[in-house]
């Protein structure tokens, strides 16, 4: 069975940076899609981003084009999310998930979920 384990998350002050690790056992991450999730208190969860290494596809939401990337070290078997210019707004529990959706469209359906890590952005 497939599993991950989210890490990194914390305090920052607002345009601060943080990495996001998610470790991925039972499954090689070469094989299917992993992404990233945020819910925010009182809000709907979210797609942030998610990529699919065999073919480099990738995909992030217009909230945080050109400040997250999103990496998988296939040796490692684990998927980062490397945040930049953080804002408050980016104030979030963040989860890994995989095995779903991740086109142009946005990113859905994943079967495979991580425990959230939280972030606080202050301002």
């Amino acid at each position: 069975d497939v599993q991950l384990q989210a890490s990194g998350g914390g305090l920052v002050q607002a345009g601060g940076s943080l990495r996001l690790s998610c470790l991925v056992s039972g499954g090689s991450l070469d094989d299917y899609v992993v992404g990233w999730f945020r819910q925010a208190p009182g809000k709907e969860r979210e797609g942030v981003s998610c990529t699919f290494s065999k073919d480099g596809s990738t995909y992030s939401a217009n909230s945080v084009k050109g400040r997250f990337t999103i990496s998988v070290d296939n040796a490692k078997n684990t998927a980062y999310l490397e945040m930049n210019n953080l804002k408050p707004e980016d104030t979030a529990v963040y989860f890994c998930a995989a095995f779903g959706f991740c086109g142009v469209g946005g990113m859905s359906e994943y079967d495979y979920w991580g425990q959230g890590t939280l972030v606080t952005v202050s301002s």
